[in-house]
C-alpha cells in the first residue's frame, strides 16, 4: 500500500491522502490510453490519469499526481508526482514519465560498458575525474551510435566541420 501524501495547500493548510484512494475515486472517463514512448515491442501503452494537487506551486506551474494503470492488470497502478508549466497536456506528462526508462537504460549501459560503478576513488577529486571521463565516453559513444544509425538508414550526417563546395576558396 502506498504511503500517505502530505502537502501544503495554497492557504497553508495541511492535506493528507494516499494515491490509491485518489485513484479509486476516478471515473472511467478520467483514464486515457496513451503511449509512454517506444519500447522493444512497440509503443508502451497504458491508461493514464492525472489529479491536480492543491499544492502550492511556483507561478506559472501546476502540480499533478500522475497515475499509470496497466490495461491487462487494472489493479496494478504506478504513481508519479509532476510539476509542469500550466496547460501541459496529459500526453506530454505521460511521455515525460516514460522517459525514465531511457535514463535507466543509459545508466545501466554506462555501468556495464564503461565502468560507471567501478570507481574506488578515495577522494572527491578522484571520483569526479572518473565520473567525468565515463560521462564523456558515454556521450561520445551515444553520438557515434546515432550517427551510424542515421547513416545506415539513408539520412546523411551533416558534418559542420568540413567546408562545403560553396565555402571552399576558389582557385585563381
Amino acid at each position: 500500500m502506498p504511503s500517505p501524501i502530505r502537502f501544503l495547500t495554497d492557504d497553508w493548510g495541511l492535506m493528507q491522502t494516499d494515491p490509491a484512494t485518489t485513484a479509486g475515486g476516478l471515473a472511467d472517463e478520467d483514464w486515457h490510453a496513451l503511449s509512454a514512448g517506444e519500447g522493444a515491442k512497440g509503443p508502451r501503452l497504458h491508461d493514464w490519469a492525472r489529479v491536480a494537487l492543491g499544492w502550492a506551486a511556483e507561478p506559472g506551474f501546476e502540480r499533478w499526481l500522475l497515475i499509470r494503470r496497466s490495461p491487462r492488470e487494472p489493479d496494478r497502478l504506478a504513481y508519479f508526482f509532476a510539476c509542469a508549466p500550466e496547460g501541459t497536456a496529459l500526453p506530454e506528462l505521460a511521455r515525460a514519465a516514460g522517459s525514465r526508462w531511457a535514463i535507466e537504460e543509459c545508466f545501466l549501459r554506462a555501468k556495464d560498458d564503461l565502468g560507471l560503478d567501478h570507481c574506488e576513488a578515495r577522494s572527491w577529486h578522484g571520483w569526479h575525474r572518473h565520473m567525468t571521463l565515463v560521462m564523456a565516453a558515454q556521450a561520445f559513444l551515444a553520438t557515434l551510435a546515432a550517427t551510424q544509425a542515421r547513416d545506415a538508414f539513408g539520412k546523411p550526417s551533416e558534418d559542420k566541420t568540413s567546408p562545403t563546395p560553396q565555402d571552399a576558396p576558389e582557385a585563381a
